[in-house]
């Protein structure tokens, strides 16, 4: 869900404890994102505005992002213009998704100023924008000229307005439960209650509108004019109840969850109206609550922005080995028949006597099959008899050629294909631009990436993924192909024991034994690891094959990360990402 109104409204209390913080440190992970740390007598903070489309929001946060090399131009004015810079306030536009968080500062002058940034949670809309105290714009995390809106343009120097405000609509904070009746009342049409509540709140929700409907009707869907007095008075109730628990903070950071963990929604609000379909989880404060829930979808998204390429090239790679494949299997199946020139040849040199050059066919007995039924062969009527027999047996030799080249290309193309599949498993899972570096390197070492150039570039090495066991074993998952095969072929031993999700692309995972017996239980974690860390984590009852790390060999030619081996046993787990995070070496 959007963060709406009435949420903001909680997010801005628990933000006013930085009030009188300085600004400590200020950095742009992504385009639409902005971080700016913040230390006081209070403590540390790190409050996180993003305005992404997906996404947008305000709140503490505790997420740590990796940030670009160079930072954004936004950034460094950021930097220039409140970097040192103290948290005055913040306010909100009565329920409306904006907040203004006041900064006091000095110019180039030394003169004291106040600069604003106005926060605006508007969906697509959604914007940063700074402004000076006469309201005029110093600039926006995203510029908005003429020709995007010829109502309300963000630009440089442009005096700020706020959005445009949707029709008259009740603040809950600053009336009464009896008007809010009232005004639910004021149209005659017979529409929903949450609805109705809906078009007559600022800052509501469908969620929230839904969760009031629920108590007041009692869990039975109701129109306006069809609540009886007990409903109204429980509708009253409700909201004089919600609006003195927003005013004292005292609501609870809830996330629904489904069943299998994932976040569904999120409110500030024990939500009821679901009763048990979805599961409810509260947190400590909004902070928490909107750092769990954006927190994997954000990684993708940041992610997925900067392995768009390699996911463009992988994609068109993987689509052109799979027609290139696809070609050479009709080709094969073709090449199947050649037997029939070979007999085809040897009848016409058994029979050369009974045609001549001229004749279109010829008909003779064949001994190849019992009782030699009679079988005709067409004739090249511009051949000699001679000739004829060598073309037959020119096409069986070359379709026999054929069958054993390209039962070795295609054998090669799907190998090639498995690997281009491992990679794009590799780029969906990288979590930081380290990663997607090593992976590009490993690319352009394979000739994928032919005019990608690393001449300059100091080579960082990643160590693998480290986690340790219940019991206390170390186990070992790498991050991409070449780390695999470093790990798998140089680093371990032979008695450690090595893990794969069973022909299913994905991490080596292995365990370090150091001479001791694995006990089960660290034997099925590793397992879990190999299938979290592999193309089938969304899914349940991977297989995930196991042996010691002596019985896993790499053809010689084979890509980086494939391996074979013939020895092993094989386990049925379901993926488990918390139990991941759990046994992590952070």
């Amino acid at each position: 869900m959007p963060l709406d109104g009435a949420m903001l409204s909680q997010v801005k209390q628990e933000i006013e404890v930085a009030v009188g913080s300085r600004v400590d440190r200020i950095s742009q992970p992504t385009r639409e994102e902005l971080i700016i740390a913040l230390r006081g007598r209070q403590g540390a903070f790190k409050l996180l505005i993003s305005v992404g489309a997906g996404s947008p929001r305000i709140h503490f946060t505790q997420s740590t992002v990796e940030n670009p090399k160079a930072p954004p131009m936004f950034c460094m004015l950021m930097r220039k213009l409140i970097g040192s810079a103290v948290f005055a306030g913040v306010r909100q536009v009565g329920l409306d998704r904006v907040l203004e968080l006041d900064f006091d500062t000095t110019d180039e002058l030394g003169d004291r100023m106040t600069l604003t940034l106005c926060v605006e949670i508007m969906g697509r809309h959604s914007n940063l924008i700074v402004r000076r105290a006469d309201g005029r714009i110093v600039d926006s995390i995203k510029r908005i000229d003429a020709t995007m809106s010829s109502v309300r343009p963000i630009l440089p120097g442009v005096l700020y307005t706020l959005p445009p405000a949707p029709a008259e609509k009740l603040n809950l904070l600053c009336c009464t439960p009896e008007q809010v009746v009232e005004k639910l009342r004021s149209e005659p049409r017979q529409i929903e209650l949450s609805k109705r509540l809906q078009e007559c709140l600022q800052g509501a929700s469908p969620l929230l509108c839904r969760e009031i409907a629920f108590f007041a009707a009692q869990g039975q869907e109701r129109t306006v004019f069809e609540l009886s007095e007990e409903q109204l008075s429980r509708l009253r109730f409700y909201l004089e109840t919600l609006a003195e628990n927003m005013r004292n903070a005292a609501c609870t950071p809830t996330m629904l969850v489904e069943e299998g963990g994932k976040p569904r929604d999120f409110s500030f609000l024990d939500i009821q109206q679901y009763q048990g379909s979805l599961l409810t989880r509260q947190y400590g404060s909004y902070g928490q609550l909107l750092d769990a829930f954006y927190s994997e979808k954000d990684a993708l998204d940041r992610m997925n922005q900067r392995s768009a390429d390699l996911l463009r090239l992988l994609t068109a790679t993987s689509e052109r080995i799979a027609r290139r494949l696809e070609n050479q299997r009709k080709e094969l199946a073709e090449s199947a028949g050649r037997e029939k020139y070979k007999i085809y040849g040897d009848l016409l040199a058994t029979n050369m006597y009974t045609f001549q050059k001229g004749d279109s066919r010829v008909t003779v007995q064949n001994y190849y099959e019992e009782e030699y039924p009679e079988v005709t062969i067409e004739l090249d009527i511009r051949l000699a008899p001679n000739q004829n027999v060598q073309k037959y047996y020119n096409e069986y030799r070359k379709l026999d050629t054929a069958e054993k080249k390209l039962k070795v290309q295609i054998a090669a193309g799907e190998a090639e294909l498995e690997y281009i599949e491992s990679v794009l498993d590799m780029v969906s899972r990288a979590k930081n631009d380290s990663e997607l570096t090593a992976i590009r390197r490993e690319l352009s070492q394979e000739g994928y990436l032919k005019h990608y150039a690393f001449k300059g570039k100091k080579v960082e090495k990643l160590p693998p993924l480290k986690f340790v066991s219940d019991d206390g074993f170390t186990i070992l998952v790498g991050r991409n192909n070449v780390q695999n095969d470093r790990l798998t072929l140089r680093e371990s031993r032979g008695n450690d024991i090595w893990f794969h999700t069973q022909k299913i692309p994905g991490s080596h995972a292995i365990v370090v034994t150091e001479g001791r017996e694995v006990p089960n239980r660290t034997l099925e974690q590793a397992c879990i690891l190999a299938a979290t860390h592999s193309k089938a984590s969304a899914s349940s009852k991977v297989p995930v094959d196991y042996t010691p790390v002596k019985f896993v060999k790499k053809p010689n030619g084979a890509k980086p990360g494939m391996v074979v081996y013939e020895v092993y046993q094989t386990a049925i787990v379901d993926p488990d990402k918390e139990l991941a995070e759990r046994l992590r070496v952070k």
